[in-house]
């Protein structure tokens, strides 16, 4: 991937900001009111000591009563005004940045659901994840800090320094004048943060991914006993993490070190020229006393800005990974012209397909030629790796074929819209996976808009509807991450049963029974041949005994169609077939 460019990012981040702009702009008036009543403090301070204490010309009595109605006065400024809009300060800023980051993982799900399964096939969960989740979060902080709290530290430097002008312009440039040292610092040591800030996260996102797949795989690696060896693993990707992180933390560290220094001498400088003026005569001591509050706050916001810049770095990075992976591609994507797909026979034809999943990799497919009448019951048959379940992946456009093409009722599948194409095509594979949530929605995913009536008869028809009862919930039965709390035959008959309420034309079964007891085996058999009736149905089978009723099997090897005929046909011939069959029967 090409490394994302800050400005483009940020362009590209603001597209996501500008339908709030009036919010963030209203929230910035607000905070600049919040922002501004402390910097009234040090002219308190200036009007105590010189008008007040300082002031020869009132009694004792006349000063406690000014104090008063002056503390007074300021008291309900802070107790009665400014709360309210200290909490509608926070409550649009943080508003404002929830609802962007909405919008950002909405259009983020939306891409997430159109990459292809080849993208998903070289990219781990985890790291998708981790970009989607942490990634997204972390561009908050620049709504937060760089359209917000920025621009009120600003706003605040500049009526600091109007003020402390109309009190006293020599000291004022005095306050400044370690102002062009900090600004070069921080452009010097917060330029190079922002890659190490990168590297960081990118190594963070290999720590979250080994994390999710190992997760997954937890009854894999107790069945083998390989905790020693998974630990090490994973010390790996947590050392270059802490490598990383450490890098950065050095960086950081000569970025306070130096950026710090700068402002905790200029109150210094002010105090001694400011103490110095006083002993002259040429400043009163309110005015150095408010002077004094006032350096600090003026550099208060400077040493927020760059408490967080690390933050800010963290945020841009953080975009740039958001962006990179908006930025991948599409493989599978409907032409300009694609036409949707509204009545279908069921007549396929693979007219001389090859295909390879990479350009670098060889083809698992080699001249596929093959037609498969409307109504008919293909069987595909052969050694593992021999080509089968990656032809059936191909009519549905889960990949594309590398050359020839595949037509759907005389129209290449290229030329159609995919997701009208997907509607027409059923799919039952050996580990369907179910989400989290119950068995009824589940099912409900081969209709959306399925009454619970059409639920009840698909699952009826799959041979699920009895157990689905015996269920504590019943249909409302959460079934746990992929379906843990069902067994595999049950599982299966909850995805038989969303393809009979999906009702397509075409159907595909890979390997559908093929892990099965016979029980369930037999259970789900009879479903399916329900299921395959008058339909358009590919089987891609390992267990031969379960598709010697289709009209046609044919054997891959290879990537190559060797034999194609009925299994009377097939048994005849005394070939590759036959050789299959008759070993699994002596083996049964």
């Amino acid at each position: 991937m090409k490394e994302a460019q800050q400005p483009g990012s940020i362009k590209r981040y603001m597209k996501f900001v500008r339908p709030y702009r009036w919010q963030i702009v209203g929230t910035l008036l607000i905070g600049i009111v919040k922002f501004a009543i402390p910097l009234l403090i040090p002219l308190l301070m200036k009007y105590v000591v010189d008008d007040i204490v300082n002031n020869d010309l009132l009694q004792s009595d006349e000063k406690v009563n000014n104090l008063v109605w002056v503390m007074g006065g300021t008291a309900i400024l802070f107790l009665v005004i400014r709360p309210p809009i200290e909490y509608y300060r926070q409550y649009f800023a943080q508003w404002t940045g929830n609802k962007i980051l909405f919008d950002i993982r909405d259009q983020l799900f939306d891409h997430i659901q159109r990459l292809s399964l080849k993208y998903y096939s070289n990219t781990k969960a985890g790291e998708v994840i981790s970009r989607v989740v942490h990634d997204v979060e972390q561009t908050k902080n620049f709504v937060m800090i760089g359209l917000m709290n920025l621009w009120l530290d600003i706003a605040t430097i500049i009526i600091a320094v109007a003020i402390m002008l109309t009190m006293d312009v020599p000291l004022t440039l005095v306050s400044l004048l370690l102002f062009p040292f900090y600004a070069f610092s921080v452009k010097y040591f917060f330029g190079r943060l922002r890659s190490l800030t990168r590297f960081r996260s990118q190594a963070l996102a290999e720590v979250q991914g080994f994390l999710h797949e190992r997760v997954q795989g937890i009854p894999v690696i107790k069945s083998f006993a390989v905790e020693p060896i998974e630990q090490k693993n994973f010390g790996k990707y947590n050392a270059n993490f802490l490598e990383r992180a450490l890098d950065h933390t050095r960086w950081n560290a000569k970025a306070f070190a130096v950026v710090n220094t700068i402002t905790d001498i200029a109150p210094l400088i002010v105090i001694g020229y400011s103490g110095y003026q006083v002993i002259q005569e040429n400043l009163t001591l309110g005015t150095m006393v408010a002077f004094i509050a006032y350096i600090d706050r003026l550099y208060n916001p400077l040493r927020r800005l760059v408490n967080q810049s690390t933050t800010l770095t963290q945020s841009i990075a953080s975009m740039d990974r958001v962006f990179e992976f908006i930025d991948e591609p599409y493989d599978i994507t409907d032409a300009p012209d694609a036409k949707p797909v509204r009545q279908v026979r069921g007549d396929v034809q693979f007219d001389h397909v090859s295909f390879r999943y990479n350009d670098e990799d060889l083809d698992v497919l080699q001249d596929i030629h093959l037609h498969i009448q409307s109504g008919e019951t293909v069987a595909l048959v052969g050694m593992s790796g021999g080509g089968k379940s990656s032809l059936i992946s191909l009519l549905p456009r889960f990949y594309d074929v590398t050359s020839g093409r595949i037509l759907l009722d005389g129209e290449d599948v290229r030329t159609l819209q995919v997701r009208s194409l997907r509607d027409q095509i059923g799919i039952v594979l050996q580990d369907n996976i179910l989400f989290s949530e119950s068995v009824k929605e589940n099912i409900r995913l081969g209709k959306p808009d399925a009454t619970d009536e059409e639920i009840f008869a698909a699952a009826k028809a799959a041979n699920a509807h009895d157990f689905i009862q015996e269920l504590p919930q019943g249909y409302d039965t959460a079934v746990g991450e992929r379906g843990v709390k069902l067994s595999g035959g049950q599982k299966q008959r909850v995805a038989i049963a969303r393809v009979f309420l999906k009702n397509p034309p075409i159907l595909v079964l890979d390997e559908a029974t093929s892990a099965l007891d016979l029980e369930s085996e037999h259970m789900i058999q009879e479903a399916l041949e329900l299921l395959a009736k008058d339909r358009t149905t590919f089987i891609v089978a390992h267990r031969l005994s379960t598709i010697t009723h289709a009209d046609r099997i044919v054997v891959i090897t290879g990537g190559r169609i060797i034999e194609d005929g009925s299994h009377q046909e097939l048994m005849s011939q005394k070939g590759a077939y036959y050789d299959l069959f008759n070993v699994q029967q002596l083996e049964g």
